[in-house]
């Protein structure tokens, strides 16, 4: 994808996120913050089983945030818990190898955070949603 399409969709997404709001009664509710950057953001997570069946998140933040944040909710939703672990650990490495993709891979819109991976003190904003759903499978864990 050529970088001006990169750049309109993480402006998409940080615009119009998706899965934007608060669920009434979560399965698991978590919470995660950048205090270098002061990124903040809430997410309702409803399990249906193993499966993640809803997904909602709430906050404020830099555009690199809340793009991810929404990007992520699309990627995992419908997604079994492992498969989930399975996306953090692939997105994290996304982003420690420079934005890199195996030649087989596809990222879907997650792709246009490509660049971030060039910025070290950014990858925390990008990499916020997905240590704050680790925590929340963590919680999920123990119910």
């Amino acid at each position: 994808m050529p970088d001006d399409l990169y750049g309109e969709i993480l402006l998409d997404h940080n615009r119009y996120p998706r899965n934007f709001g608060a669920l009434e009664s979560p399965t698991v509710h978590v919470e995660g913050k950048n205090p270098l950057c002061g990124d903040e953001l809430a997410l309702d997570l409803v399990f249906d089983g193993d499966s993640l069946k809803e997904i909602r998140f709430k906050g404020q933040g830099c555009a690199i945030a809340m793009a991810s944040t929404s990007m992520m909710t699309e990627m995992l939703k419908g997604k079994s818990a492992q498969e989930i672990r399975e996306w953090i650990e692939r997105f994290k490495n996304f982003m420690r190898d420079g934005g890199a993709l195996p030649d087989d891979a596809d990222m879907g819109d997650l792709e246009a955070l490509s660049g971030i991976s060039k910025l070290p003190v950014r990858v925390k904003c990008a990499l916020l949603a997905w240590t704050t759903m680790e925590e929340g499978l963590k919680q999920l864990a123990k119910k």
